[in-house]
């Protein structure tokens, strides 16, 4: 399962570093604004991640949905919150959404197994 996770940031850090060395201004200046709102202010950085990642969930973007649960693990949300922000993502989203919580939920497992 670790794979999960290794496959997703392997191939993440290899398409980003071909968008940004292509030198697009807009595309360089919305990876920086991206970077930017996540950062600390008036909320902390776990509450903008399970922000991000319930907006990803209801949006259905599963590259999205990976890149906010890690970052999220990372900065200490727990299995509890992550799963309490999921179930406000299906309830708002519908039952179109329980697909990408399966799979939110499997890469959650392979996070901790790292």
């Amino acid at each position: 399962m670790a794979n999960l996770v290794q496959e997703f940031n392997d191939y993440r850090s290899k398409m980003n570093e071909k968008l940004l060395n292509d030198n697009n201004k807009i595309i360089k200046r919305i990876f920086n604004l991206d970077t930017n709102a996540y950062m600390e202010g008036a909320l902390d950085v776990k509450t903008k991640e399970l922000l991000g990642l319930v907006a990803s969930a209801v949006l259905r973007c599963d590259d999205c949905i990976k890149y906010h649960l890690e970052t999220a693990y990372k900065n200490g949300i727990t299995r509890e919150e992550m799963m309490e922000a999921m179930g406000i993502a299906t309830l708002v989203g519908g039952t179109i959404v329980i697909p990408h919580l399966r799979r939110a939920y499997e890469f959650w497992e392979a996070l901790e197994t790292n």
